[in-house]
């Protein structure tokens, strides 16, 4: 397993159906998986993916600047940290965020998001 095809496969799949169909987010979550979104903290599948369908905006467009990765403990694991800019439906200007994700694998031999740390950043 390349650490990096993975982070990249992963980034890509996540920000497309964050970008196009946030509702099917919901299989990259477990029961015990918490996002923390601009500082709330929210666990389960049902309550992150209510959380991500009720942010106030309809349409966005994920663009990637950086993916960074590291391997995580013994569970193989993997830290995924992604930077980029965010444009919204209507808006001129794009935010940047950061998000930081743990990944950790399935008995299937995929990944779950664990942790999912979500914030804009401010200049």
């Amino acid at each position: 397993m390349d650490p990096d095809a993975v982070s990249k496969a992963f980034v890509e799949h996540y920000y497309s159906t964050f970008d196009t169909n946030r509702v099917g987010l919901a299989g990259l979550y477990q029961e015990a998986s918490m996002l923390t979104f601009e500082g709330q903290k929210i666990q389960g599948v049902q309550s992150i993916v209510a959380k991500l369908t009720s942010l106030p905006f309809q349409q966005c467009k994920h663009h990637i600047s950086t993916v960074d990765c590291q391997p995580s403990g013994p569970a193989s694991g993997m830290l995924v940290f992604v930077s980029g800019n965010l444009q919204l439906a209507g808006e001129e200007h794009t935010l940047k965020f950061s998000q930081m994700f743990h990944l950790m694998p399935t008995p299937q031999g995929s990944f779950y998001v664990f942790n999912d740390i979500f914030r804009l950043n401010y200049a």
